[in-house]
């Protein structure tokens, strides 16, 4: 009991003088070295951005072995060429592997040495994560704090979301940069700001999931493109009526030989939930069903007559 008594009077005074916060230095000082400055290769080194003009900066991150890093599609934009600068300055040219413009990643590829940061399982809401990306150009820098929503779909940036919503300040230039959790790993890449008025940070950021990174970034690293999945139907909202009594989106038509109605899906029925994810809106299905590969298999769970129907299918190309 003595010995138990002395080791918990030693923990208490550790983080009496190296409080939580302190904790983080290490794991974040370590992941900041995984991001890098993108610096795509414009005609007179600028771009138009509305009515002003703009040197097109953003961030990269170190993610897949083999000198691979992932960095947003609207960082490049129509660029055929991109350096990656590094601390000290020096520019490195960069092989732009490939591009997803429907959920806006972009892979490229330069042999750094970099560590690739590890993955983190999905973060909870409140969870503590830092943005860590070139903001304003001025070189790569850290901010901090929580996160305030998961699996935010319909925002308007792009076809495909499945956003980490953070609180964290993001400004331009961060875009394609970390977002990491207390222990430095990867839990999402910065994407947008949401903003009214300027192009600046008012608390309110997404990082596209990690799983939506990886999964098209795999595919971009393998066939150049991202191969995408379909079940073979068409889906539509609820009428607000509908909304009154049911929350999902409805079977619109289907492929009679499409994987969805060969597995049991009906014309009329209310999908509710993919591989485990709710379904609210369309854009929910939309997410889900593009995180999976062809030949893959989702289970889905429909509103049938009342009743809960579920079934498996195999996604086809």
């Amino acid at each position: 009991m003595f010995v138990v008594h002395l080791r918990f009077l030693c923990l208490v005074s550790c983080l009496l003088f190296f409080p939580l916060d302190a904790l983080w230095a290490g794991p974040i000082d370590q992941a900041a070295k995984s991001v890098v400055a993108v610096v795509p290769d414009w005609p007179g080194g600028y771009r138009r951005q509305g009515n002003a003009l703009e040197e097109p900066e953003g961030s990269a991150v170190a993610v897949l072995p083999g000198g691979y890093f992932v960095t947003n599609a609207h960082v490049l934009g129509r660029a055929a060429d991109v350096n990656i600068r590094l601390v000290d300055g020096r520019l490195r040219s960069a092989e732009i592997v490939g591009r997803d413009v429907r959920t806006d990643i972009a892979l490229l590829r330069v042999d750094l040495g970099l560590s690739v940061l590890e993955l983190a399982q999905p973060p909870g809401l409140g969870a503590r994560v830092c943005a860590i990306g070139n903001q304003f150009g001025l070189g790569v820098s850290v901010t901090c704090g929580v996160v305030s929503a998961v699996n935010r779909t319909n925002t308007g940036f792009n076809p495909v979301e499945d956003f980490i919503q953070t609180d964290a300040a993001v400004n331009p230039g961060a875009s394609g940069g970390a977002l990491v959790d207390e222990r430095g790993r990867l839990v999402g890449l910065l994407s947008a700001i949401f903003t009214k008025q300027s192009d600046a940070n008012i608390g309110v950021n997404f990082a596209t999931s990690s799983a939506l990174m990886m999964r098209v970034v795999e595919d971009l690293r393998d066939f150049g493109r991202v191969r995408t999945s379909r079940l073979g139907w068409r889906l539509k909202a609820l009428t607000t009526s509908e909304r009154k009594q049911w929350s999902g989106v409805r079977v619109k038509w289907l492929d009679p030989l499409g994987p969805a109605a060969v597995a049991g899906a009906r014309i009329g029925d209310i999908l509710i939930s993919v591989d485990k994810r709710s379904i609210f809106q369309l854009s929910d299905a939309s997410a889900a069903v593009y995180m999976r590969r062809p030949g893959e298999k989702v289970r889905m769970a429909f509103l049938r007559e009342n009743r809960i129907i579920r079934i498996e299918a195999g996604l086809t190309q």
